[in-house]
This record gives structure tokens, C-alpha cells and sequence, in this order.
């Protein structure tokens, strides 16, 4: 019982959060200037890269290590350094979770371009009246 109303707050709070995130987005792509609504899927978009460079950067199987032994009563260090080269199934799974993590990046742009149409309509229409006064 505890665990289910648990999920339920939890559903209630990411709710919250996405009608939140829409509402803004929708506020802020109405401004005058177009840079406010451009913020949110910059945001995203800069999420979805850190992602990928997280991938790329604790991919297993590239690193380094160091050796040492003697060599004639010498302390000889090696340090081998490798990388790892990606295979079609690691590539396929980064392009995919750049995909997945963008979707809220185009859910957003498709906002701001619907806002800022309506915002271009409006203004094509006030030239229009204003120049039939003329």
C-alpha cells in the first residue's frame, strides 16, 4: 500500500512538472524577443549532449595502466594507454538515446513554432489593417 502511493505522488509530481514545463514554454515563446522561448530546448538539447559525452567518456574499455619492474637494478615505468573503438551496436545505442533525449527538444521547438506563427499571423494582420486606414 505504501509503495503504490508512492508511485502515485511520484506520477503526480513529474505531472506537475511537464504541464509546468509546457506552460512555460509557452509563456516564454510568446515574448516579443524570440531568444526566451529558444531557453527550455536549449536546455534539453544541452542535456542530451552531456549524455552522449558521458557515454563516450566512461565507456568501458579504454583507460590506461601503469607498470613497473627492474631492469638491471633499474625502476622502469611503462604506461600503456588505450581506446576503445565503438562498435555499431554502441554507435546505434548513442544515436538512439540522442533521439530518445531530444524528444522533449522537439516537443518544445513545435510549441515555440506554433506560438511564434500565431505571434507572425497577428502581426502580418495589424500591417494589413494599418495599411488599409492608409
Amino acid at each position: 500500500m505504501a509503495r503504490v502511493s508512492f508511485v502515485v505522488i511520484a506520477f503526480v509530481f513529474a505531472l506537475i512538472f511537464f504541464a509546468g514545463s509546457i506552460l512555460l514554454q509557452i509563456f516564454l515563446s510568446k515574448k516579443e524577443s524570440k531568444w526566451p522561448g529558444l531557453l527550455l530546448p536549449a536546455i534539453t538539447v544541452l542535456f542530451s549532449v552531456l549524455a552522449i559525452l558521458g557515454i563516450a567518456i566512461y565507456s568501458v574499455g579504454s583507460g590506461y595502466a601503469t607498470t613497473q619492474f627492474m631492469v638491471d637494478g633499474v625502476v622502469v615505468e611503462e604506461t600503456i594507454i588505450w581506446a576503445h573503438d565503438y562498435t555499431m551496436s554502441e554507435l546505434a545505442n548513442i544515436i538512439n538515446i540522442f533521439i530518445l533525449m531530444n524528444i522533449p527538444t522537439a516537443v518544445l521547438l513545435i510549441i515555440y513554432a506554433a506560438c511564434r506563427g500565431k505571434r507572425r499571423r497577428q502581426r502580418d494582420l495589424e500591417k494589413m489593417a494599418a495599411q488599409d486606414l492608409e
